[in-house]
């Protein structure tokens, strides 16, 4: 009766929206033109933008909802390209592959998911897990849970021992030789193999380790892990099923290798170069900096066995450089696509990466389009991101004008995502 009770609330509310919603702005982010609006009214019918108009609206009939938010600034709901659902960085987290069912990660993935949510991020890209994150996907689509949007690359693919071999750590008798299925490739015939699986499985995209991670249970944290031709099999594989492909890497030969394959995003970056700034620019690829993770897993790696021992080095190494790779980056004229890597560092507090990124030099309003316009612009979704007639009613609210106080993002008190009210 309970589950049939959410389900007929859900059904209702969305019912009651789909009448006329009508909510009153004090002030406006128009992202798309990089403006601040003041004194507007947003008209929404269903799940979808209708009409934005200048001045406070009056309803048309006794059915129509409007809501108050004169003292608010409104914003399109936010996207975060770079976060994990499926789990959360503790102590206990490495051994958690030997105690978790898949279908524990899809739980926990749904409560993180709706604390991703109610921090005002409606879109999502999951750039790796079991492959519970595919179900919860779809779960969130079918209106089971609740949740953001998500793009996810299901299970990330990486080489042998490389950083997203799941075997990594492990005793060598359960060990064993993982294979394209699992996410492990070594060869351009696994490499399209890989993503033809992932495809089936139901991904959105595809995630690769170009080179070594921080928080693997391996050595390097940042030496090239896929040979050229293996990237190169990997994005033309993908661009057939019309799949992009995101490449979390450290070092700079790897970042290399990745841009002239064909990625669509450099997740992290930290020992970039100028020439392989200009390298992304010239091949228009985006940078996604995670400067939230970077300074968590630093600081967690001087919490005495928080992480294990081949874990510290690197994580003191890489953690405190990332911010300072993104300074240059955007002042170099980079893409900047926003992502935070929320898993690593607690859910629902995405909103912190805003501040990073201003305070190293990067304009607010350039850091609110990074969450939202360009982000959209990346997943080839013209719906979202923007707010503006016939696009998805994902709308959150905060206090203050976060142009001129980009905190005010790290408590947002209103959120409707596909014209269902979450928040408020």
């Amino acid at each position: 009766m309970k589950y049939l009770s959410i389900l007929f609330f859900l059904s209702f509310t969305s019912f009651m929206i789909g009448q006329n919603t009508l909510i009153h702005c004090g002030k406006l982010i128009d992202t798309k033109n990089g403006k601040v609006l003041e004194k507007m009214t947003i008209t929404i019918e269903n799940n979808k933008i209708t009409q934005v108009e200048n001045g406070f609206a009056m309803a048309n009939s006794d059915q129509d909802q409007i809501i108050d938010l004169k003292d608010k600034t409104v914003l399109p709901g936010l996207i975060d390209m770079h976060v994990h659902l499926e789990g959360e960085s503790n102590p206990t987290s490495y051994l958690q592959k030997f105690t978790l069912n898949t279908s524990d990660r899809a739980l926990r993935g749904s409560f993180y998911g709706k604390k991703t949510l109610l921090a005002g991020f409606t879109t999502v890209r999951d750039l790796g897990g079991s492959g519970a994150n595919i179900s919860l996907r779809n779960a969130i689509n079918n209106g089971f849970v609740e949740g953001p949007r998500i793009y996810t690359a299901g299970k990330a693919l990486g080489t042998t021992g490389g950083h997203a071999d799941p075997s990594n750590g492990v005793r060598k008798e359960i060990m064993g030789d993982p294979g394209p299925a699992e996410g492990v490739v070594n060869g351009t015939a696994d490499a399209k193999k890989a993503v033809r699986q992932r495809y089936k499985n139901g991904a959105d995209l595809i995630k690769i380790t170009a080179t070594g991670g921080v928080l693997s249970m391996a050595k390097s944290g940042q030496n090239p892990q896929f040979t050229f031709e293996e990237i190169r099999a990997i994005c033309e594989t993908a661009k057939d099923y019309d799949m992009h492909v995101a490449a979390h890497a450290h070092g700079d030969e790897g970042m290399q290798r990745a841009i002239l394959g064909g990625v669509k995003t450099i997740e992290h970056g930290t020992l970039m170069s100028d020439k392989t700034m200009e390298m992304m620019k010239e091949h228009d690829v985006y940078y996604v900096p995670t400067l939230t993770a970077g300074k968590e897993v630093s600081d967690k790696a001087k919490i005495k066995g928080y992480y294990p021992d081949i874990i510290v080095p690197k994580a003191l190494e890489i953690g405190p450089k990332i911010q300072g790779t993104f300074e240059r980056a955007y002042k170099k004229g980079v893409k900047i696509a926003f992502g935070t890597d929320a898993g690593v560092f607690p859910h629902g507090i995405n909103g912190k990466e805003f501040h990073y990124m201003v305070e190293v030099g990067m304009t607010e309003m350039d850091a609110i389009q990074a969450a939202t316009i360009v982000n959209a612009v990346v997943l080839k979704n013209e719906q979202i991101g923007f707010i503006t007639p016939g696009n998805y009613a994902d709308i959150i609210a905060v206090e203050e004008d976060p142009t001129k106080n980009i905190k005010t993002l790290e408590n947002v008190v209103f959120v409707m995502k596909d014209g269902i009210i979450y928040k408020n």
